[in-house]
């Protein structure tokens, strides 16, 4: 979840943090959200204008004759006024006061929790009020240029809210239904991969993109074909420095084998045809495009699969990552996955497989869809 957050995009929201660490992802949290909020009290909160609309002793902004004339506020020396006014009570502040309200109610630290509590009591006096904002709240206070620090502190505020995993026990926040799970997880999943690429490749040099479509070469077609013909859409695109081979990878949160109709393990072919098409159809529009690999990646549990296969110049793999292993198994798994040393997830010729692969099992334990 940490990587699935908007937190990859901002420089440095990585730099504290060690293995140890996602063992115990809400007091990470909270600490980087807790120093982020006390650095930005020491430059002042950002603050935003209010519309108000109250009876006054004196003119500001604008007066509304109909209700000042329907009250008869003139009489007893007053106007009905509406205005402006410059306020640090902002849905994004109102945002962070709750994030460290429900981060006091589940960190582990006594220190750490104290630490929230009086973050937020010292929001309060500032005049910032109480109350998740809504989503239409937090579309209408954009993040401006002026203010872009405040980008990383509205980031941790939202993974705050997102940490409350879904168990069987009565907890402080609200989740989703259970039938909208199954997409909440497979977007997870896909949003995790796509930042991990981020966090761990931009660095050195690569490219990554995410919800990239592409297009159909079509040459000539009938007049209504264009509304009906489906689109192509990739979940990611790597492109390694110094001119390497290009992957597209591709998530998917269910199983990575199937059983035939004679009671035979097969990889999805439904998959296989998708990647090909992926490939094979963009030949020709740029260079990158001629060998450009694919991944199917597939969460696992107790379970290892590493199959690829070169098709007419195009690198197709099937890879698993075991998701029941501790944190730092799983990001070097992905490490290994995502940048090998030869810039692309699997050799293009045919030496042997890994004395250390193990075969796919039917018996072997993998996440359902659901």
């Amino acid at each position: 979840m940490l990587y699935a957050s908007d937190l990859t995009r901002v420089r440095g929201a990585f730099d504290a943090i060690v293995d140890e660490d996602l063992d115990d992802l809400p007091d990470l949290v909270a600490h980087l959200l807790a120093a982020s909020v006390e650095r930005r009290l020491r430059r002042n909160l950002t603050r935003g204008y209010r519309h108000r609309e109250m009876v006054l002793t004196r003119v500001r902004g604008r007066i509304n004759a109909l209700k000042t004339e329907a009250r008869q506020l003139l009489s007893r020396g007053e106007v009905f006024c509406r205005f402006e006014e410059l306020t640090s009570d902002t849905p994004r502040n109102r945002l962070v006061r709750e994030a460290l309200h429900l981060m006091a109610r589940v960190v582990r630290n006594d220190e750490l929790r104290r630490r929230c509590r009086a973050l937020a009591f010292s929001l309060a006096n500032m005049g910032v009020g109480c109350g998740r904002p809504s989503r239409a709240d937090l579309a209408t206070d954009q993040i401006g240029r002026n203010d872009a620090s405040d980008r990383f502190m509205i980031a941790l505020a939202r993974l705050a809210f997102d940490l409350a995993l879904p168990t069987e026990i009565s907890g402080p926040t609200a989740l989703v239904e259970p039938e909208r799970e199954e997409v909440w997880v497979r977007r997870l999943f896909e949003k995790a991969v796509l930042g991990f690429a981020r966090v761990e490749l931009e660095p050195k040099g690569w490219s990554v993109r995410g919800g990239i479509s592409l297009n159909w070469q079509v040459s000539s077609s009938s007049e209504g074909l264009s509304d009906i013909l489906p689109g192509m859409v990739t979940d990611i695109v790597l492109d390694p420095p110094n001119g390497g081979r290009r992957i597209v990878v591709d998530t998917k949160f269910t199983s990575i084998i199937t059983t035939g109709r004679f009671e035979n393990v097969r990889l999805k072919s439904g998959y296989l045809y998708q990647m090909y098409a992926y490939l094979r159809s963009q030949e020709g529009h740029e260079s990158r495009w001629e060998d450009a690999s694919g991944l199917f990646l597939h969460p696992a549990i107790n379970q290892q699969v590493r199959e690829y296969a070169v098709i007419q110049n195009h690198a197709i793999s099937f890879e698993t990552v075991d998701l029941s292993g501790p944190a730092a198994t799983i990001r070097n798994e992905l490490r290994r996955t995502l940048s090998p040393h030869n810039g692309h997830p699997c050799p293009i010729d045919d030496s042997p497989p890994s004395p250390h692969h193990r075969p796919p099992s039917p018996r072997s334990s993998l996440p359902s869809s659901t």
